[in-house]
């Protein structure tokens, strides 16, 4: 069985479940993925995921996704003496390495703002705080260059991508990841939302991790560096030896 076949098998016992379940009126959404790990391997152009789920009653849907958190420097180049040299950086800590958002209706027709900031929902909303103290109006323009930056890398979604209900309880919306996205444990939120607020939630975990030679490759590089590194160097000085004794056979 495929995994979208699976997914859509899934889907069907959600929907019972979200009717039948004794504790369904408590808990309104249920939700889960057609997979749970992103394989990295050798030649990996980027992957979709299938989430799926079932609600008990009426409302809308919302879901955000958010990966391994990390610091990120901005920098911002200014121009001294004709040339352009980095004057002045800002580190974001617990930057989320990829954040993707998904909605059965636009954010701002379904849930208040006060809501939508306190679950963070749209990459606009994510509390993004420099680790040092730095005048608000410097972090506002930082901010928002960090916010660009993710953006044009793939790595942030800057609109809401579909949830479709198939029916009036299945519903079902794709997860698209870039090539670049980064490794690590991931954490997909499902929203039930009613009147503008949230009347039940579920999460469930991702993981997306190198594995192959891929793998064995990156680990090498991070734990071994210097050895990594005097490798690709003589790989590189044979690499041009070899072509230049080709070129004189010729």
């Amino acid at each position: 069985m495929t995994p979208r076949r699976r997914a859509l098998a899934a889907l069907a016992l959600l929907a019972a479940a979200a009717v039948l379940a004794p504790g369904a009126r408590a808990q309104q959404v249920i939700a889960d993925l057609s997979r749970h790990l992103v394989a990295i391997t050798t030649g990996f152009a980027g992957a979709e995921v299938l989430l799926f789920g079932a609600v008990d009653g009426e409302g809308d849907v919302i879901v955000t996704v958010r990966g391994p958190e990390g610091d990120v420097v901005v920098r911002r180049k200014s121009q001294v003496n004709g040339m352009w040299i980095n004057t002045q950086s800002v580190t974001f800590g617990a930057v989320p390495g990829y954040y993707a958002v998904a909605s059965t209706k636009p954010i701002e027709e379904i849930v208040t703002p006060p809501v939508a900031e306190r679950e963070q929902i749209g990459a606009g909303r994510l509390r993004l705080e420099p680790e040092r103290n730095i005048p608000p109006e410097t972090v506002a323009q930082f901010r928002l260059a960090l916010l660009r930056n993710m953006e044009r890398n793939g790595l942030f979604q800057a609109r809401a991508a579909p949830i479709r209900f198939l029916g009036q309880r299945l519903f079902r919306a794709d997860i698209v990841f870039p090539a670049n996205v980064p490794t690590g444990l991931y954490t997909v939120n499902v929203y039930l939302v009613k009147g503008g607020q949230v009347v039940s939630a579920a999460t469930t975990p991702l993981s997306v991790s190198k594995i192959g030679l891929s793998a064995e490759i990156f680990d090498f590089a991070q734990n071994r560096g210097f050895s990594y590194g005097v490798i690709a160097v003589a790989f590189a000085g044979f690499a041009g030896w070899a072509a230049s004794r080709l070129f004189q056979r010729g």
